[in-house]
């Protein structure tokens, strides 16, 4: 079996390892969703420690797709100028680069709770939670703006250097929205059955697709379940997981909730998601990513050598050690190459 230090190939695209930087929002973008230095200097951080992939924030594709205010965004040239440099930074230290594509939907940004510069959308005018506005539910007008934004976003991502793209349709935003029972209640295409429920998700990634470089990767991060009764589960996953590996999707990055103020998670523990990426990849044959509380080398290798999933996304570990990559490739005994500047800190054996 392929263990955490060995490379990873889709299409054009090479990681030197299994270890992605995990889509974090930070939430101090500069004025109209545009990187600042601090951006640079946090994921070139990471590319410096060793990963194998940065996975920006989440990136919204339109202003009123904004989880907050100071989420960036890749709607406009300025915004695909400041991304540039930071694509350029972290190809220089040999790291892949990836723009998470998003749209908050019904949780967009505040002041008021599910209301930014304009209305918020959804698929149905149902709010996320008593205390935040009621979206409006979306019309095929507004359906074809979405599908048309993300195009452009992903035209502009191939053009600032993204090895990939990853479409968001997790954490209860937009897509996960139309996704669900608990947030889709409509009664037309895009409500219903499954295929209907999944209609928006495949326009985005066809548009995607159409729009981002043909020899490099599309993945789509979803919700495996909204841990709600009723709601979206691990069966209807998989049946996605199926259908998007005929549309041609890469990789599923599988993650967990968000959609509901109401999920219960039983228990929250280390790689408490991993199994949901487990059986996505074994019972539809698509290439995984695991995400959540992976925290040690072992247990980030355990992901990839047991067959669990193809990557291991690390989040809150790389907030606390952005050269946990480095370190870990020594306790696991693999020689990797340190950026020149850092060579006197190496680890002896």
């Amino acid at each position: 079996m392929a263990h955490l230090f060995d490379p990873f190939t889709q299409k054009s695209v090479t990681l030197r390892n299994r270890i992605v930087m995990s889509p974090m929002c930070m939430y101090v973008a500069g004025a109209d969703g545009v990187a600042t230095d601090w951006h640079l200097v946090h994921y070139g951080t990471r590319a410096v420690g060793g990963a194998g992939l940065i996975i920006t924030e989440a990136t919204a594709v339109e202003p009123r797709g904004r989880i907050s205010e100071g989420d960036l965004g890749l709607w406009n040239d300025q915004q695909a100028e400041a991304l540039a440099r930071i694509a350029r930074f972290v190809h220089d230290q040999g790291v892949a680069f990836a723009i998470q594509l998003a749209h908050a939907g019904r949780k967009a940004w505040t002041p008021c709770k599910g209301q930014g510069p304009e209305p918020a959308v959804a698929p149905s005018a149902l709010p996320f939670d008593t205390d935040w506005v009621t979206p409006q539910a979306l019309d095929a007008e507004g359906i074809d703006r979405v599908v048309a934004a993300f195009g452009a976003a992903a035209r502009r991502a191939g053009e600032l250097g993204c090895d990939l793209v990853e479409i968001h349709a997790a954490h209860g935003y937009l897509l996960h929205e139309f996704l669900s029972p608990l947030t889709n209640r409509r009664t037309d295409e895009y409500g219903g059955p499954l295929v209907n429920r999944a209609r928006l998700l495949r326009r985005v990634f066809e548009a995607v697709r159409e729009a981002f470089p043909a020899d490099r990767p599309v993945w789509v991060r979803i919700s495996a379940t909204d841990w709600v009764e009723g709601g979206w589960d691990i069966a209807e996953s998989v049946e996605l997981a199926r259908m998007m590996k005929a549309w041609g999707v890469d990789l599923v990055d599988v993650s967990t909730g968000g959609n509901s103020p109401l999920q219960r998670i039983p228990s929250i523990g280390p790689g408490y998601q991993v199994a949901f990426a487990e059986r996505i990849r074994r019972e539809a044959g698509i290439a995984t990513g695991a995400v959540g509380l992976i925290t040690t080398p072992e247990q980030a290798d355990s992901v990839v050598r047991t067959g669990q999933a193809d990557v291991a996304l690390l989040g809150r570990e790389l907030l606390r050690n952005p050269y946990f990559p480095l370190a870990a490739a020594h306790r696991l005994g693999h020689e990797v190459t340190w950026p020149e500047p850092y060579v006197r800190g190496k680890f002896r054996r």
